[in-house]
């Protein structure tokens, strides 16, 4: 009833999926990513059975990790999967190591691949998928080698060395966009709100903190340092959530020493209340306060600019351009300042004409972002503290140009603190669940 076939990993070309339809002659088809797989007893049974009473073109489940352990040889954790859903288009979307495929649909599907790629193969035969069924049970073990943290992996999309495979990447999703009629056409952009002459100074550097006792320091000195040409100006607001480390006791003694020291401040510190805010929340506070600039630029309370320059830059593209958002270069360090692989993130793949088609795959849209902000102020942060930005990101880019600037203007300081520096797999599913959430919504409103 079930004939297995191997692929060593997600990434393989069209030839090898052929070859799979072709030699697939029994009622169902399991695809397995890695090359040794162990099933709980009646694992493969159950998913024949939720095959048949869904309908499904594909199920996939829950699994076991086996982790390389030195002094037992393996130790079991579970490692769940999420739901598939209309906008989990990225590439690297988990469905675990086993792909239980209908072989009629396969077939049809398969048939139905007009283009030979080299890397995308797999990605083109889901996308074109019908029904993609999660079984939320754990039915089989896998053994797992790529034991990096959740940190380590973060920017494995974007390592220059993948190039290759992202640009072609890009044309399958493409090409799926323009089959379901979700592309958007370059070129085609809606004009920008007006800015009246109410706002006190030219940008606004947004600095959103919480628990950040150890680098608020480093970030508000970083941005007080920028400097500017004449005729323009810029203040630094810092919004803090309520934090119990010291991080506003540091911040108050910043603005008691400048203002000692008789020096002409631009530091703004918002306190804020109790209720919820996260990150999101805490930038629509400041973008909204009446002291913020015409743009708002970012700064991550643990990270620091690369150079004096960087507002003036961001200042500088917006005015070469209607943009309603820009977004800069970082590149990755160590809190001492050294270069950690793979870099500087450029996100290079990004094209004016087909960027916003690109950003449904991919999973950030790049840093420092930079926000015009009469537009802003109508779009708001969504008020969570993950994904925030990529949803702000998402639906600019549906209406509105976003420029980019291709040299660095951001340290990006990786530690142990970092938010998304060793997630486990529980809160790593449900970030990628609401990435996956945010691009449903924003093709479900491409598709009207």
């Amino acid at each position: 009833m079930i004939r297995t076939f191997f692929l060593p990993g997600r990434v393989c070309p069209t030839q090898a999926v052929r070859d799979i339809a072709q030699q697939a002659d029994t009622r169902y088809t399991a695809i397995c990513l890695k090359p040794t797989i162990e099933w709980v007893y009646l694992g493969q049974e159950r998913m024949v059975q939720v095959m048949e009473m869904t309908g499904a073109t594909m199920v996939y489940s829950d699994r076991f990790h086996k982790l390389a352990d030195s002094d037992e040889g393996f130790r079991v954790v579970e490692a769940p999967v999420i739901d598939y859903q209309e906008g989990a288009l990225r590439d690297d979307f988990d469905f675990g190591a086993v792909l239980l495929w209908d072989t009629n649909k396969l077939k049809q599907i398969v048939a139905q691949m007009d283009t030979d790629y080299e890397f995308a193969g797999l990605y083109d035969l889901r996308l074109r998928a019908g029904s993609l069924v999660h079984i939320p049970e754990y039915l089989y073990y896998e053994v797992e080698t790529d034991t990096r943290k959740s940190g380590e992996k973060l920017f494995d999309y974007v390592d220059p060395r993948n190039r290759a495979v992202q640009i072609e990447m890009e044309q399958c999703v493409t090409a799926h966009l323009k089959r379901i009629g979700a592309y958007l056409q370059p070129g085609v952009w809606q004009p920008l709100p007006e800015a009246d002459d109410s706002y006190p100074v030219t940008a606004s550097v947004i600095i959103p903190c919480k628990n950040r006792a150890r680098t608020i320091a480093d970030a508000i000195r970083s941005a007080l340092s920028q400097k500017v040409r004449d005729g323009y100006s810029f203040n630094v607001i810092v919004v803090d959530d309520n934090s119990t480390d010291g991080t506003a006791e540091i911040i108050q003694t910043i603005a008691n020493d400048l203002k000692r020291s008789q020096t002409t401040s631009n530091l703004i510190y918002i306190a804020q209340d109790k209720s919820w805010h996260a990150i999101g929340g805490n930038w629509n506070v400041a973008v909204h306060d009446p002291r913020c600039g015409k743009y708002a630029i970012q700064l991550d309370s643990d990270d620091t600019y690369y150079d004096e320059t960087t507002v003036q830059r961001f200042i500088d593209a917006f005015e070469s351009a209607p943009y309603g958002m820009v977004i800069g270069t970082y590149q990755l360090t160590n809190m001492a300042g050294d270069i950690l692989p793979p870099g500087i993130i450029d996100h290079k793949e990004w094209t004016d004409d087909n960027g916003r088609n690109n950003a449904l795959r991919i999973n950030g849209l790049g840093a420092p972002r930079g926000f015009y902000v009469p537009l802003l102020r109508t779009i708001n942060y969504p008020t969570t503290k993950y994904g925030e930005d990529y949803a702000v990101g998402l639906r600019i880019s549906r209406e509105w140009r976003i420029g980019r600037i291709y040299d660095v203007l951001y340290n990006c300081r990786r530690w142990e603190d970092n938010s998304d520096a060793n997630c486990d797999i529980v809160a790593m599913n449900r970030n990628n669940w609401y990435k996956d959430r945010l691009r449903t919504w924003e093709l479900q409103d491409r598709l009207k």
